[in-house]
């Protein structure tokens, strides 16, 4: 996977999440080049979407997979020629079904719900395990 880029609906405030997430993107610089965009708590994400992405939304309906099945699928993505990934998190009221009919896949981290905000941490820290575990590095145990 050569980028990787979040689009986010809502902005991050707690000084913990955002602390987290800087964390997340500087291990995570050594695997891919991570883009993170906020944007506003409603409104389209469509837009924003890069061209040529393959899109993956965040929501409680779609695929719960386990952290070897992540970085199977982007490794398989990553071997397909899909060098771009767009990952969608919805704000607090989640993604519109618009939204979710521009994914190739849905993804869901649990039948739990999570703040969005902690889901933009948790989805960051899945992501770099995915790559740790493609690379045989010793952080996936």
């Amino acid at each position: 996977m050569e980028r990787v880029t979040l689009l986010c609906q809502g902005r991050l405030k707690e000084p913990y999440y955002e602390d987290a997430c800087r964390e997340y993107t500087k291990r995570l610089s050594a695997y891919c080049r991570l883009e993170i965009i906020e944007l506003p708590e409603k409104g389209e994400l469509a837009p924003r979407i890069p061209k040529g992405a393959y899109v993956i939304a965040l929501c409680v309906e779609g695929r719960k997979i386990d952290s070897p099945g992540l970085a199977a699928r982007l490794e398989a993505l990553a071997l397909a020629g899909e060098s771009r990934l767009c990952f969608l998190i919805g704000g607090s009221d989640g993604l519109t079904e618009a939204d979710k009919r521009l994914a190739a896949w849905r993804l869901s981290m649990s039948d739990m719900t999570f703040p969005h905000h902690l889901a933009r941490v948790m989805l960051l820290e899945q992501i770099y395990r995915a790559f740790t575990i493609t690379a045989g590095a010793k952080y996936h145990k």
